[in-house]
């Protein structure tokens, strides 16, 4: 019986199958509770060559995974096929089978995987199960596109914070807004676009009461049919300024909202969060300040797994500071408006060409006369 993971004969065939796998599992991203979005895809061997059979994704909620429906869909033809499963099947019993032990039960002949299990039930006893059956195992290296996937389920299960993608939409020279205009237009349509498919892809949205207050957001996700996929809002708020009137209060009651402020919070402030859908999350303060570190293990506590911060420079500044931004994400404007007068701009605590030094630059797109750039904190 072979008793080692072995190295894959087509690594081009494999690659292509696990890359398919990979965009499949974005499809559930930010919608399966504590669980990651994993995907599987069943390739059978045919006189046409190697064909898909059958593929399944972690369903909403996190209940099936990936692995039960893709072979149920392949059926008889997953037998001697291989399985492409972006991460390694789990191991554990749970309120289900383990995934690894339906693989081996459909009769298998292979399965690849783009990442490893950190989650102490796992973490290399799923591939030790499947090897042990007989079956073949290849563990490859998923890359840059496995750990976007699955990048809050790895922090969750390697600390006890969520990741954290800091979102800022400047110009050239780090203009982000003014204090007495609302919404300077800096990001084209299509930049905003990227936004809100980022959005979706987070548990939570995160501001401070300012930009609550000042610009009044709705801080969902408006690209057609994914509107149901709007992240929770998450609103520190200090001093309890939020009122009624605020579109994150009004709306709250249809997109889940936490307001985040000490336990001190006036009680006829927190029954009017409450009247009207909206959470109270009592937090630490630190010198006047809500205390971030903490905070993030709150979250991390009700399941949120990763958190895009679109606060303003105050917010921005703290997280980075505090040293809790694991990915930056930069839009810059190429013909941005400008505050009418110079003293009411408000800058970004960096600039395109004077980024965080503890970050680097993993990917660069273009949207029109925009330019987006993927920072992520070097190891």
């Amino acid at each position: 019986m072979n008793m080692s993971i072995q190295n894959t004969v087509d690594v081009n065939q494999d690659r292509k199958f696990l890359d398919a796998a990979l965009r499949l599992a974005r499809k559930h991203q930010g919608l399966t509770g504590t669980n990651p979005s994993v995907a599987c895809i069943i390739v059978a061997n045919t006189e046409l060559g190697a064909k898909i059979v059958g593929s399944g994704v972690t369903a909403e909620g996190g209940r099936p995974h990936a692995e039960p429906p893709a072979l149920a869909e392949a059926g008889k033809q997953a037998k001697g096929a291989t399985a492409y499963v972006t991460l390694e099947p789990c191991a554990h019993h749970g309120k289900t089978p383990p995934c690894a032990q339906t693989l081996i039960d459909s009769g298998v002949a292979r399965v690849v995987t783009a990442i490893t299990d950190p989650d102490d039930r796992v973490n290399g006893k799923g591939h030790q199960m499947l090897i042990a059956a007989g079956i073949e195992v290849t563990a490859m290296d998923g890359g840059e596109a496995a750990h976007r996937v699955m990048q809050g389920y790895m922090k969750a299960r390697t600390s006890s914070r969520p990741f954290i993608t800091l979102k800022m939409a400047m110009s050239e020279t780090g203009l982000i807004g003014s204090t007495q205009e609302h919404n300077l237009k800096i990001s084209s349509p299509t930049s905003s676009k990227q936004t809100h498919l980022q959005r979706a892809r987070h548990d939570a949205i995160l501001v401070g009461s300012g930009t609550a207050l000042f610009d009044d957001p709705s801080l969902d996700c408006r690209l057609p049919g994914l509107e149901v996929r709007s992240p929770i809002r998450v609103i520190l708020d200090e001093k309890s300024k939020l009122s009624s009137s605020a579109m994150v209060i009004g709306t709250a009651i249809k997109i889940p909202t936490i307001i985040v402020s000490p336990g001190s919070a006036p009680q006829q402030w927190r029954e009017m969060l409450a009247s009207n859908g909206a959470q109270h999350q009592a937090c630490e303060m630190d010198n006047g300040r809500i205390a971030l570190p903490e905070l993030l293990d709150d979250l991390a506590a009700r399941g949120i797994q990763s958190i895009l911060v679109e606060g303003g420079a105050r917010i921005a500044q703290s997280f980075l500071e505090e040293d809790l931004v694991d990915e930056i994400v930069v839009h810059i404007g190429g013909s941005p408006d400008e505050p009418e007068s110079p003293d009411h701009a408000v800058y970004a605590p960096f600039t395109p060409k004077d980024l965080p030094n503890e970050f680097e630059i993993r990917q660069t797109l273009s949207f029109g006369r925009d330019t987006s750039i993927r920072l992520r904190k070097k190891n």
